[in-house]
């Protein structure tokens, strides 16, 4: 029934246009020369504009009616009466233009008895004629299949959603702004490359015809940011798009967005600092507020964060040397018989670096609510990462994690060429035993690496996430405007 209700809406409007045709009306036309936004508009009572925008609501009354206009970022009331628009004019208006369709308004803002700030329609003029109406009544789509495959309709409806991509922007302007000021360039690196590196985790396999070449998509833009590193770039960083080829959850995406920055002569602790204060700008600059509310818990980033042990926590929940284990069987027979998870639990894993990580983010991360950076790490994890001066098992690096969630990733970088080009091969070892997230032995960036690295410090933040996080989204592809669908 809704399918025939929409078919004969859809000829109703074609029809229309017809119509307008013969009439010697342009039903598209070219342009219209505003003289200020809606949102300007809305500043602007007691004076003549020119505004334009897509009309979400229409009603009229005998020789009297009322219309809204909007854009992504406001709308406003127009009145459309019979005092300031002729007969034809005003016969046009009831008759030819629907709601969805594009209008220019000429007119004077005025407020009406009620406080509306309402613009008086001198001339109305139709813009671009739609075929298709808006969804029922303007409620706002609640259909997620329609919500992710014609974000278009979800953006004009639901005022949320225009909300959160408008903030995205922002944050990516104050992202950029922010490093700049503090001495940052931003460079481009290769989506398409020869080495799988910079992340442990699967890539996407392409072909390049032209050179006959098996390629992949990137995972991530270490490798390449350290090399703009060794060339004299002492601070430098990338925002843009990384590929991993794994499972598809509400908080996991193939295609995501993130930035990574890296600066010299910093080690870690540089950047715990540099974070904290970043996101706190970041917070006021973007929502206005440094609090937000998550899974109806209220979290505070404006503060003196915490700190948790990786290491000791983990060893006080296993209640042995875990870093002394070097056989993955073995290291799960002891998880199993302290009764900790499950064989069938532990199926997944493939190597001790993905068997420590299993753990952590089901018995540590997951109970952390407040802004906490864990630190302290086991060097099995993060083979780009500096191995610490009193520990080669530990490495300097850390992560914010809040409300269950990993906010950012950051280490002091490994420059030493030999020990990285061992714990890459490594990597290989790891890779025959099954597990197919690990890193090739990329001889470009070992080559760099042995022209000479100054001391570095990186951090990897996921822009997707942290939308996700701040606005309480039940699912990642919320934060994304086209998501891939099936």
């Amino acid at each position: 029934m809704a399918e025939q209700v929409l078919s004969n809406e859809v000829d109703i409007r074609k029809k229309k246009i017809n119509d307008l045709l013969e009439m010697g009306e342009i039903p598209y036309k070219d342009k219209f020369v505003r003289t200020c936004t809606i949102a300007e508009a809305r500043e602007k009572v007691g004076e003549h504009v020119k505004v334009a925008g897509r009309i979400i609501f229409k009603r009229v009354m005998g020789k009297f009616g009322f219309l809204q206009i909007r854009d992504i970022n406001a709308k406003i009331q127009v009145s459309v009466g019979r005092n300031e628009l002729d007969e034809v004019a005003y016969d046009f208006y009831k008759k030819m233009i629907d709601i969805a369709d594009f209008v220019g308004v000429e007119g004077e803002v005025y407020l009406t008895q009620t406080g509306e700030v309402t613009v008086k329609a001198e001339k109305l003029t139709l813009l671009s004629k739609t075929l298709r109406p808006l969804p029922e009544k303007f409620h706002g789509l609640s259909d997620t299949e329609t919500i992710y495959r014609q974000r278009y309709l979800d953006l004009i409806t639901n005022e949320n959603s225009r909300n959160v991509f408008l903030t995205r922007s922002k944050m990516v302007s104050f992202l950029r702004r922010h490093l700049e000021d503090n001495g940052f360039i931003e460079v481009e690196t290769p989506i398409i490359q020869t080495s799988v590196s910079g992340a442990s985790a699967k890539p996407f396999f392409t072909h390049h015809n032209a050179l006959d070449l098996d390629c992949d998509i990137r995972i991530a833009t270490e490798t390449w940011l350290k090399q703009c590193i060794c060339a004299g770039f002492d601070r430098v960083f990338e925002y843009g798009k990384d590929f991993r080829n794994e499972g598809m959850d509400t908080v996991h995406l193939q295609e995501f967005t993130q930035v990574e920055w890296y600066a010299s002569y910093w080690n870690y602790e540089d950047n715990i600092k540099f974070f904290h204060d970043f996101i706190i700008k970041l917070l006021s600059s973007c929502l206005g507020t440094t609090k937000i509310t998550y899974k109806e818990q209220e979290i505070e980033f404006d503060s003196e964060w915490p700190r948790i042990d990786y290491i000791g926590k983990m060893r006080e929940i296993l209640d042995f040397d875990f870093l002394a284990e070097t056989d993955l069987g073995e290291f799960k027979k002891k998880i199993v018989a302290k009764g900790v998870f499950s064989d069938k639990d532990l199926e997944e894993c493939k190597s001790i670096r993905t068997l420590i990580d299993y753990i952590y983010k089901r018995k540590i991360r997951m109970d952390i609510v407040n802004p906490t950076i864990i630190y302290n790490y086991p060097a099995d994890l993060m083979p780009l990462a500096r191995r610490n001066d009193k520990d080669v098992r530990v490495i300097d690096a850390f992560q914010v994690v809040a409300g269950g969630q990993e906010i950012c990733k950051a280490y002091s970088e490994l420059v030493d060429p030999m020990l990285q080009r061992e714990l890459l091969e490594k990597q290989l070892e790891e890779k025959a035993q099954g597990d197919d997230e690990t890193m090739d032995v990329d001889e470009d960036f070992l080559l760099a690496m042995e022209h000479g690295m100054p001391p570095i410090s990186g951090l990897g933040f996921g822009i997707d996430r942290f939308l996700m996080f701040i606005f309480d989204l039940p699912n990642i592809r919320d934060t994304v405007l086209f998501p891939l669908m099936r």
